[in-house]
C-alpha cells in the first residue's frame, strides 16, 4: 500500500551528541553464531592438539591468540594495529574467550615467535580443518587447482625479492604457492615463497607434500585431478602425476620445440566447443622427455589482433582473428568437456582476489620471513572456517556444473560481513540471564533463525 509523505520522511533539526559510556555495545552481533559454531566443532580443541608443542604459550594463552587473529581477519582487520578498534565490544570478546584484548606489539612478537616446526603445526591444523568438511560430503573425486600470486612487500622484509612481479617489477615481493579444491572452494595447502621463484620452480615438492597431506588427512580413495597453467608443464611434474595415478589437465606453452604451430597450420577442418571456440587433438611424441601425451588444442575467436607474438602468424585475415592455446591431459574428457573443465580453473582465481580483498592475504604484518608466512596460514584458516561455517549452516547447495566449482552457493566474506556479522547489538542482563539484542528487521531475524536451526540449537 501507499504511505503519505509525512510517514516516510524524518525530519532532522541538528546534529546528535555524541557520549562514550561502558554500556555493552557490539557492532559485531553475528559473531555469537561463529562462537556457537567453533564450541560445536570443537575448534578450541583441535588448535591446543596440534600447537600445544608448538612454544607459543603466553599470558594470553594459545586458544586466545588464535581465535583473535581468525576473528580479527573474519570482521575485517587488515593490520595488527586494528586489535585496538576491537578493544571493549563484548562479543568479540566472547569470541576470543579474553577479557584483555593485546595490543598490536603483542600481537606482533606472538607471530614472530613461530619457528618453522611452528609453521608446520599450523599447516596440519589447516589440512585438518578442511578434511573434516570434505569428509562431510558425498563426493570422490577432488578438483585441484594450483597456481601461485604475488605480493609485493617492504624493502626492508626478510625472504622478499625482486623478481616475477608484473605490476611493480622494481619492488621486493613473495610469491606463495596453494591449492584449491574446486568441489568446495577450500584453499588446500599454501606455502610462502621468495619472489623471484617461478611458478613451476619447487612445484615438485608442494605437489608431493598435496598426495601426502590428502593420504594422511583423507585416505587413498579419493582420486586426485589437477587443473595447472603453462608454469607447471615440466617433465617431472607430469612424471609425478602419471606415477601417483592422479589426473591433470595442465596448459601447454607454445614453445618451438614441440611443434604445436605446424600443426595448427596444417589443420583444415576444426570440431565446434560453441559459437566462438574450435578444437582438435593431437597425440604428440616428446623425444626430449620420452613421453607422449594427448594434447587438445583450441582457438577462440576474437575481434582484435591477439597481443601474444607467437600466434601473430596463425590467424588468417580472411577468417578473422583467433587465440590459440593448448591442453595436455591424461582425463577421459572430450575437447568440449575439457574447455569447460579448464574454465573452472576461474574459479580460483576468484578465491585468490578474496583472499586479498576480504582477509588481508596482501597484508605483510612484519619484517620476517616465517611470521609473515604464518599469517599467510591464519589467513587461509579464516578463510577455511568460514567456508565450512557456510556450507554447514546456511549456503544452498548448487547444480553439479562440468566446470567442477563449488557444490554450495558461497558468499563472499564482505556480503556475510554485511547481512551477518557487522550488527549492532547491546549485551544485556534481565534477571541474571545474559541476552544479546539486536535492531529488529524482518530478513535479519529470518536469516538468524535459519542460521540457528541449522545449527540444530535453539534461540535464546
Amino acid at each position: 500500500m501507499r504511505r503519505r509523505k509525512t510517514d516516510i520522511c524524518r525530519r532532522v533539526n541538528g546534529n546528535l551528541r555524541i557520549e562514550f559510556s561502558k554500556t555493552d555495545l557490539t557492532s559485531y552481533a553475528g559473531l555469537e553464531f561463529l562462537t556457537r559454531y567453533f564450541r560445536s566443532i570443537e575448534l578450541n580443541r583441535m588448535i591446543r592438539s596440534y600447537l600445544e608443542k608448538a612454544g607459543l604459550a603466553g599470558d594470553y594463552g594459545i586458544t586466545g591468540m588464535l581465535r583473535l587473529f581468525i576473528g580479527l581477519l573474519i570482521v575485517g582487520g587488515r593490520r595488527l594495529s586494528h586489535v585496538m578498534h576491537l578493544s571493549g565490544d563484548p562479543v568479540f570478546g566472547r569470541f576470543c574467550g579474553l577479557k584483555i584484548l593485546p595490543d598490536a606489539r603483542t600481537l606482533s612478537r606472538w607471530l614472530k615467535k613461530i619457528t618453522a616446526s611452528g609453521y608446520t603445526l599450523l599447516q596440519d591444523l589447516n589440512a585438518e580443518i578442511v578434511s573434516s568438511m570434505i569428509k562431510k560430503l558425498s563426493i570422490r573425486t577432488l578438483t585441484l587447482d594450483v597456481d601461485g600470486t604475488v605480493l609485493s612487500t617492504g624493502l626492508k622484509v626478510t625472504g622478499a625479492l625482486r623478481g616475477y612481479n608484473p605490476h611493480k617489477r622494481r619492488v621486493p615481493s613473495y610469491y606463495p604457492i596453494m591449492a584449491h579444491v574446486g568441489e568446495t572452494g577450500h584453499i588446500l595447502r599454501v606455502r610462502n615463497r621468495s619472489g623471484n621463484v617461478h611458478d613451476g620452480k619447487n612445484s615438485l615438492r608442494f605437489l608431493k607434500r598435496i598426495f601426502d597431506q590428502v593420504h594422511q588427512t583423507l585416505g587413498k580413495r579419493y582420486r586426485l585431478n589437477f587443473r595447472m597453467d603453462g608454469a607447471f608443464f615440466i617433465e617431472e611434474v607430469i612424471c609425478l602425476l602419471q606415477k601417483k595415478g592422479a589426473g591433470y589437465a595442465i596448459k601447454v606453452p607454445f614453445w618451438r620445440w614441440l611443434g604445436l604451430q605446424k600443426h595448427i597450420k596444417a589443420r583444415k577442418q576444426w570440431t565446434s566447443v560453441d559459437s566462438k571456440v574450435d578444437f582438435f587433438e593431437k597425440t604428440l611424441r616428446l623425444d626430449a622427455w620420452d613421453l607422449k601425451l594427448r594434447v587438445v588444442m583450441y582457438r577462440k575467436k576474437v575481434k582484435h589482433k591477439t597481443r601474444r607474438n607467437y600466434q601473430l602468424d596463425l590467424f588468417d585475415p580472411n577468417d578473422g582473428y583467433y587465440e590459440y592455446s593448448a591442453v595436455a591431459t591424461n582425463l577421459t574428457y572430450d575437447g568440449k568437456e575439457l574447455w569447460r573443465f579448464m574454465c573452472g580453473r576461474g574459479n580460483h582465481e576468484k578465491v585468490i582476489g578474496e583472499l586479498k580483498s576480504g582477509f588481508a592475504f596482501d597484508t605483510i604484518p612484519t619484517n620476517r620471513y616465517m611470521a609473515n608466512s604464518a599469517w599467510q596460514q591464519l589467513v587461509v584458516m579464516a578463510y577455511n572456517l568460514m567456508t565450512n561455517f557456510q556450507m554447514d549452516c546456511s549456503a544452498p547447495k548448487r547444480k553439479r556444473s562440468k566446470k567442477r566449482t563449488t557444490i554450495y552457493t558461497l558468499k563472499s566474506i564482505q556480503t556475510l560481513r554485511f547481512e551477518l556479522l557487522n550488527r549492532a547489538g547491546q549485551v544485556i542482563r534481565p534477571s541474571g540471564m545474559t541476552v544479546l539484542r539486536i535492531c529488529k528487521n524482518k530478513r535479519i531475524e529470518a536469516l538468524f533463525k535459519r542460521i540457528v536451526n541449522a545449527m540444530g540449537t535453539k534461540a535464546a
